[in-house]
Order: C-alpha cells, then sequence, then structure tokens
C-alpha cells in the first residue's frame, strides 16, 4: 500500500472529506515556497499536490499562470523543485503528488525523473497533457520508481478512457469538474456530481476533484460525492495577495482552517 493509498483507506474508515491543496513550487520563491508547504502539513492536508513550474501551462488559469511567471523569475525549475521537496521532505506527513505538464519531465529525462522524484520523498505524478493512451510505458518506470500515477479525468472523457486510467492509474483519480481553465468559481460545476458517480461506476479508486474549488461550502458539496476536494487558485491567490509579508505562512494555515471549518488561531 502506498503512501497516498493510506491516506484514502484512512479518510474513508474515518468518514472524513480529504482535502488536496495545489501550489507552484517556487512562488513567491523557493524557501518561502518550502515553507508553505510545511505550513499546509502543519494545517492538516491531506495530499500536497506541487506544480512544477512551466513556460507555457495551457490548462490554467490567469492565477496560476502569474504563480508560474514568478516562480520562474525567481529560479524555480522541475530541478529545483525535486532538490526543494528532498530537503523538506522528512518533516512532512502528507504525501506529495507532484503536477507537471510533459515537456520538463521529458527534457529531464523520464527515468532520470522517475530516479530524482523517488529520492525527493515524491509520492505520486500527474502528467496533465499526456494522453492515457500513450501513458503505460510512463506509467510502468514511475510504479518501478515506487510513485502512483495519476490521471485526469473531465466531463467529456469517454468511458473507454475511464477504464484505461483507472487500469493503470494508482493513488486516487483527479476528476475535473468543469471544462476550461482552472480558477475560483462562486459554485460547484452542475455536472460535479454526475461525473463522479460516472467514475465510481467502472472503478474503486478514490476520486479527488478540483478545478473552481476555493471555499468551505465548495469543499462540502464535492465531498458529499467524492472522496477528496482539491483546491489550487483559492490558495494560490492568498499566497499572491500575501507576497513576501511576514504573515505569508499564517495566512496559509489560516486559509486552510477556514476550507476544512476548523479555524486556526
Amino acid at each position: 500500500m502506498s503512501r497516498i493509498d493510506e491516506v484514502f483507506a484512512n479518510l474513508r474508515a474515518a468518514r472524513r472529506p480529504g482535502l488536496v491543496t495545489y501550489v507552484t513550487a517556487g512562488d513567491p520563491d523557493l524557501a518561502r515556497s518550502a515553507g508553505i508547504l510545511q505550513a499546509l502539513d502543519r494545517a492538516g492536508v491531506d495530499v500536497l499536490e506541487v506544480g512544477v513550474p512551466f513556460s507555457d501551462p495551457l490548462a490554467d488559469g490567469p492565477v496560476i499562470q502569474r504563480a508560474t511567471e514568478r516562480a520562474l523569475a525567481a529560479g524555480g525549475s522541475l530541478s529545483a523543485t525535486l532538490d526543494m521537496l528532498k530537503g523538506i521532505r522528512a518533516g512532512l506527513t502528507a504525501p506529495i503528488v507532484l503536477f507537471s505538464y510533459a515537456n520538463p519531465l521529458l527534457r529531464m529525462g523520464v527515468d532520470r525523473f522517475a530516479a530524482r522524484a523517488a529520492e525527493a520523498g515524491v509520492n505520486g505524478v500527474l502528467v496533465l497533457d499526456l494522453p492515457i493512451e500513450e501513458a503505460g510505458t510512463f506509467r510502468d518506470t514511475m510504479a518501478a520508481a515506487g510513485i502512483d500515477m495519476i490521471f485526469l479525468l473531465s466531463p467529456t472523457t469517454t468511458v473507454e478512457r475511464i477504464r484505461l486510467a483507472a487500469r493503470l492509474g494508482r493513488g486516487f483519480l483527479y476528476g475535473i469538474s468543469r471544462l476550461g481553465v482552472t480558477g475560483a468559481r462562486d459554485q460547484v460545476a452542475a455536472g460535479a456530481a454526475d461525473l463522479v458517480a460516472r467514475i465510481r461506476r467502472e472503478t474503486t479508486l478514490p476520486i479527488a476533484l478540483g478545478f473552481g474549488i476555493s471555499r468551505p461550502e465548495h469543499v462540502r458539496e464535492v465531498c458529499r460525492s467524492a472522496d477528496a476536494a482539491v483546491v489550487g487558485s483559492g490558495l494560490v491567490d492568498v499566497i499572491a495577495r500575501a507576497g513576501t509579508s511576514p504573515d505569508l505562512f499564517e495566512r496559509v494555515e489560516a486559509y486552510v482552517g477556514w476550507l476544512k471549518g476548523t479555524p486556526v488561531d
């Protein structure tokens, strides 16, 4: 059982909704990015999703695009991300899922990436623009390194592709609640629960649902059907507003406490 498996097994046993948070590595800089991950872990986040800064983040809305720009300007990269994670991994409880586009991984080399990611304590990897049909070899390399391969599923994903993702995937499946790019919304997409139901008919893997989730009521609504909610742009906006202020980490912890319904003093 992987570290991610253990988290979701514990969530199910406790009948507790899970919280997955996304941040861009290196935003606002690598040192403070490490502190943000430590703050999220202290606040009780169940899975830490860490985005690799990339110059062409096609699936991301303006909030995460700006975070990527800040991270790249501060020296962020795949290699720097892995070095940063390696330096703090021993002190973190939550599993780490690396979120990346394919280009940085292919440029590093898949075998080298797998070895470095495992050494850095990465537990899962999600490659946004890697087609499921072409992911077999990559998935096998990750599995050999002890890293779970996680796949994205959208409202337009066919049953055949859901089944393939379920067969190849490990850890959990990531459902996109709406079409389009990332970004906080006022309401959870109307078809979110239907997407979870479609996925559940094909697999017993846990399901995390993201895109557009930024408020406690969103988390509660999503977790009526899914095992966990994924919050990205709302948290990244907190980081952007706090910038280099001395209370950045406190603001991050307070936001997570608000999402979970357990305010931080």
